[in-house]
């Protein structure tokens, strides 16, 4: 085993926005300006969120009509939710379609990241566990960051549980098994 396999991690421990923004987590270079945005962004977590972000999961993606009470009632059989916090825009009220979701302990975090393709008021939505709080260097999707992104927006994210690390691929080594 090479050094370059033994330091292979399919999952970010550290948000870099190149290596988040590659494939196999090995680029040096921005391949997109949304990456270029993140690395001269500079984004400060909210220090007056409560809870422990370990037993908060992100859910993203929700149709803009979806309430808290639906949330909770969604997310109940998981365990129980100690918080559950719709983001709404402070001048219009109307919310930003994402929420976090504090349970009371790790293994109900589990459970809920097992609806990971679930659908909400007939929306996909996305869920993940909470980053913003945890990995170091984390930026959000609006200031060119995030896990998140589609094929046709060309900003595809890796690191995360959804799509992870791939393993980098060996220039001019003989693959024969």
């Amino acid at each position: 085993m090479s050094q370059q396999e033994d330091k292979f991690q399919r999952y970010a421990t550290e948000y870099d926005p190149v290596k988040i923004g590659s494939i196999d987590g090995t680029d040096t270079i921005p391949h997109d300006r949304a990456i270029l945005r993140a690395l001269e962004s500079e984004y400060i977590p909210n220090k007056s969120v409560r809870g422990d972000p370990r037993h908060t999961v992100f859910v993203a993606r929700l149709h803009p009509r979806t309430t808290q009470d639906t949330l909770i009632s969604e997310f109940s059989d998981c365990g129980k939710i100690l918080r559950c916090r719709l983001v709404k825009d402070i001048v219009t009220g109307k919310s930003k379609q994402y929420a976090l979701i504090e349970f009371e302990r790790s293994s109900e975090v589990d459970r809920a990241l097992q609806k990971h393709k679930e659908y909400i008021d007939n929306t996909e939505v996305i869920v993940e566990r909470e980053v913003g709080r945890v990995m170091k260097g984390w930026k959000p999707r609006r200031l060119g960051g995030g896990f998140g992104g589609n094929k046709n927006s060309g900003q595809l994210r890796f690191g995360c549980r959804d799509r992870p690390f791939k393993r980098p691929i060996k220039v001019g080594e003989d693959r024969r098994d």
